[in-house]
This record gives structure tokens, sequence and C-alpha cells, in this order.
């Protein structure tokens, strides 16, 4: 199947726009020459002075449309896969809580064995615990917190398949040190939900550890005598750090300071959502735990935020529109830097010859015109 885009302003690997075309044979982009070289008939799409960009990529997000990732079942799965699809996020690492290791396992054989061509591609899982700090829990399950275990990861790692990207972990628990040393070759190590200091964000760091998980929230503060994690982290330029640009859970003003300290480079947009996205205002839950949810608020019983119900796209629209960050710079951190951060920027995150076809079109005001999973459009 050859498919073009024409006259759109198409996003560059380096992090620019250009005018130009994006050539498509079967689910890959191609170059120009490869598919002039093929035989059939061709479909062509007039973006007329629209963006053209890469799919997301949201590796950190629970859930939508009232499902969760936790729920650990084909059809929680599959309707997450579809939505995400619908708004543009083409690529997921979907996040468990803190849970016991058997449910645990039972969500990485469900992620093992999704296959479901209508929705986004499930490129990975993402633990959010349970290997955190108590005292940070933010919306986790205290109960089912534990010390960390290499042992436990490996069997949840072969439970799933080899699924598992990410682990977020609270650097300063019994046992964590030798758990980031020991893991950080196998999976990508993130700090999180922690209360832990500079010096040992910075061992951490040292450790293998080279990620932050939603940046300012469930972690010390960055403060001019303790800069916390946070100061680490900008002082090692091997560490990415995840930002969620919800208008909630991070102040406009405290955005633009990230991007000013990390650069876009080093910042990976998430939406941490959790099963409300996308449905109306009510009660919901979150890891086994009461949410009340309000507007793009969701909060526990004792007003706690509990994740967000905004998608990536939103997230990434309300960057460049509120915070005013420039569409490029919000597109590499929706889209270049997860795929990035989860490895699999290989076939994904760009628009380069080779990967995968995964395509958003947006009109000057950045809404949703269309979307291309593996060169095919989808209803919206």
């Amino acid at each position: 199947m050859k498919h073009k885009i024409i006259n759109g302003l198409v996003f560059q690997e380096e992090g620019s726009f250009n005018p130009q075309t994006v050539y498509m044979l079967d689910e890959r982009i191609v170059t120009e020459a490869t598919y002039l070289d093929a035989s059939g008939a061709e479909t062509v799409t007039d973006a007329a002075g629209d963006y053209v960009i890469p799919g997301l990529t949201d590796i950190h997000f629970h859930g939508c449309m009232g499902s969760d990732c936790c729920d650990g079942t084909p059809e929680a799965f599959r309707t997450i896969a579809a939505y995400e699809l619908s708004r543009g996020v083409t690529s997921i690492t979907p996040t468990t809580m803190t849970m016991p290791e058997d449910v645990l396992a039972k969500i990485c054989r469900c992620a093992r064995d999704h296959f479901y061509p209508e929705g986004a591609d499930l490129c990975g899982l993402y633990l959010e615990g349970p290997f955190i700090s108590a005292a940070k829990k933010g919306a986790q399950n205290e109960k089912y917190i534990r010390p960390a275990d290499a042992e436990m990861l490996r069997r949840l790692q072969d439970a799933s398949g080899g699924m598992i990207r990410t682990v977020a972990i609270a650097p300063e628990t019994v046992g964590a040190l030798e758990f980031i040393r020991a893991c950080s070759a196998d999976v990508r190590i993130s700090l999180a939900h922690s209360t832990a200091d500079y010096d040992t964000a910075r061992e951490a760091f040292a450790c293998g550890a080279t990620q932050l998980t939603h940046m300012y929230n469930a972690m010390m503060p960055l403060s001019h005598r303790a800069p916390g994690p946070i100061g680490a982290a900008a002082d090692d330029s091997r560490c990415m750090v995840e930002l969620i640009c919800d208008g909630v859970h991070v102040h406009p003003a405290m955005v633009r300071t990230s991007f000013r300290i990390f650069g876009d480079d080093r910042i990976i947009f998430i939406s941490d959502s959790m099963r409300a996205a996308g449905l109306r205002d009510g009660q919901y839950d979150l890891g086994g735990q009461a949410v009340r949810v309000r507007g793009n608020m969701a909060v526990l019983e004792d007003g706690t935020i509990a994740g967000s119900v905004t998608n990536l796209m939103d997230c990434m629209r309300a960057a460049v529109q509120i915070m005013k960050i420039p569409l490029a710079s919000a597109v590499k951190c929706a889209a270049v830097n997860p795929a990035k951060a989860a490895d699999i920027y290989g076939e994904y995150g760009s628009l380069t010859p080779g990967k995968y076809a995964n395509i958003v079109i947006l009109d000057r005001d950045l809404k949703l015109k269309a979307v291309l999973h593996r060169s095919v459009p989808i209803a919206l």
C-alpha cells in the first residue's frame, strides 16, 4: 500500500518544521526513491499547510475511558489502546500502581499476550512501585509498599515476556541502591515517590538511574540550600525528567523554568492519566482507592492529587497554548524523548524513513485532524 502526505509542515528529527512530502509504503515511512520504485495505486493526503508530526508516545499513564492498566484484563488493555490512538497517542507503555506481586504478575501476563491492531502499539510496561517511600506515597496504596527486590522484578519480567521498560524506585529505601546497580542494565530506573536528598539522588544516578518520575510531584522540592533530586538530575546530563502539563500538577511558570534548566532534549511529557480520562466528573478509583474527579482535577478522599484526567495530546497542546512552550519543543517532549526513554526510538518517535508510519496531522490551532496508524487513517 502506497500513501503519501503532501503540502504539510513536517516535523524534523532535530526539532524543526519544514515543508515536504512524507512517503509511506505498507507500515513504514520510506524515502522518495523507494516509494517511486514501488508498484501499485497510491493514496494521497493533502495536509494543506497543517502540521505533520510523529504519533505521540505516553510512557507513564494508568488508564482512561473507565479502564486501568491494573485491571489486568484484555478488555481493559484494548479500551486503553483504542482511546489513546484516537487522541494521536500511537505508542504506549501503561503504568502499574503499587500492588501485590500476584496482581502485578497478572498485569504483566496480560501485557505479554496483548494483541490489538486497532489500538495504539503496546510497547512495554512501566512499574510505578512497589519499591517506594511511604512518606511520599502520593496516591499509592501504602499497605503494598515493599523493599526493593531484584528477584521479584526478574519474576515479573519473565511473566511479561520482557515488556517491563521502566521501574520507579525511592533510592533512599532499604536495598534500593543495590537494586539499581543490579537492574539498571535491563530496565530504565526512575526516581519516584521519594524523600531522597541531593546526595542520595546523585548516588542513585551514579548507580545507574537515569530518570525522574513526574518531576516536582511526590519528591523533595528544589530549594536553594537543599536542591534535592531535581537539582541532582539537573547536574547529570544523562538524566531525563517527566513532566505533567495538565495545568494541575505543575504551574505554567515552573514548566517554563524546567525548560530553561533541562532543555527540550531531556524533558518527557507524560499524562499520568487515570481511568476517568475521557469521561465525565464523578467517583472513580485508582489502585483500589476512591478518587473524586471534578473538571481536570482528580483527588483522593484526603485531597491528594491522584493522577490526571488529561490525555497526552491535550497536555502537549496545553504546553504550547497555555504554558508558551514552542511547538517543536513540545513535539520533542511528547514524541521523540519518550520513545528514546522507552528504548523504542529505532521504530517510533520521528518521521524518519524505516520507522513505523504512525503520524498525526494537526491544524494551526493544534486541533487533531488526522491520525495514521502504520500508514492507515483511523476514524476520529
